[in-house]
């Protein structure tokens, strides 16, 4: 009876283990991802890294130029807040990159430095130096935020992910010191690009439109969600089917095999 028992429940446990579906795996994020116990580490973060890293080399000399050589309280201001604001993400990417195993850079590329050389040239407390400190830091602001944007929506891993809200953070301060100084040429679409439309634009309407006329609509569902219905509404049958089977066949093995009224002839 025992032996009978222990076939019932492991035939049990084969039909349940083949009817439930098993979890899908992980997804492969291909070559260029290296995993970390962070989570998977992309070009994208990697590219931060670098950008932001980058950005602290000529951001914070530019702020100090700021401080010594401008005579608008509004551009010292500005200047103030990319010494203090760049300090602070540049030490943090340094400890990223070792945590990551990302080499970053030691100067800043070959534009950055034009940059600086404009502003060292510029005469000291002139408008001229006010304006190229203003739209080339507001410029190179606006690029490095909306490229955040993008890997702080699409990262898995958590470390890029904070680092880059933090940046964002940091990035949008000094696009708003360094507007805050009038200086900012908004009329110049090539350094500040104009936003496009994210999504498709919506045809404006009268000022009074005519009411809407109810209809009924069929509740037909989406294809995806239908057939979604369909496989587990299939898998759950399958599963119902094949236990019911299960218990006859226990209850088949647990009787011997033999009808009832066997017993009641032979005894």
């Amino acid at each position: 009876m025992l032996t009978r028992l222990a076939q019932v429940v492991t035939a049990l446990a084969i039909i349940c283990s083949l009817a439930v579906p098993q979890a899908s795996a992980q997804p492969e994020f291909g070559p260029e991802y290296t995993q970390t116990q962070f989570g998977p580490m992309g070009p994208a973060g990697r590219d931060m890294l670098v950008k932001v890293r980058l950005a602290g080399l000529w951001e914070g000399p530019a702020g100090r130029l700021g401080l010594q050589k401008s005579a608008n309280p509004l551009v010292k201001e500005a200047g103030r807040h990319l010494i203090d604001g760049h300090a602070e993400l540049d030490a943090k990417v340094l400890e990223l990159g070792r945590t990551l195993n990302v080499p970053l850079p030691n100067e800043a590329n070959a534009d950055q430095q034009g940059w600086i050389a404009e502003m060292t040239n510029a005469p000291a407390g002139s408008v001229e130096f006010d304006r190229i400190f203003a739209n080339r830091l507001r410029a190179a602001h606006g690029g490095v935020y909306k490229f955040l944007a993008v890997v702080r929506t699409g990262t898995r891993n958590t470390l890029i992910r904070d680092f880059a809200k933090r940046c964002m953070e940091v990035v949008l301060d000094h696009i708003q010191v360094l507007e805050a100084t009038g200086m900012v040429d908004f009329n110049d679409t090539e350094a500040i690009p104009l936003a496009a439309l994210a999504a498709a634009p919506v045809t404006p309407t009268s000022s009074a439109p005519a009411p809407a006329v109810p209809r009924a609509v069929p509740n037909v569902p989406r294809t995806q969600n239908l057939a979604q219905d369909n496989d587990s509404g299939g898998t759950d049958a399958l599963l119902g089917v094949l236990v019911m089977a299960a218990v006859v066949g226990g209850i088949y093995l647990w009787t011997g095999g033999r009808p009832r009224g066997s017993r009641s002839k032979r005894q």
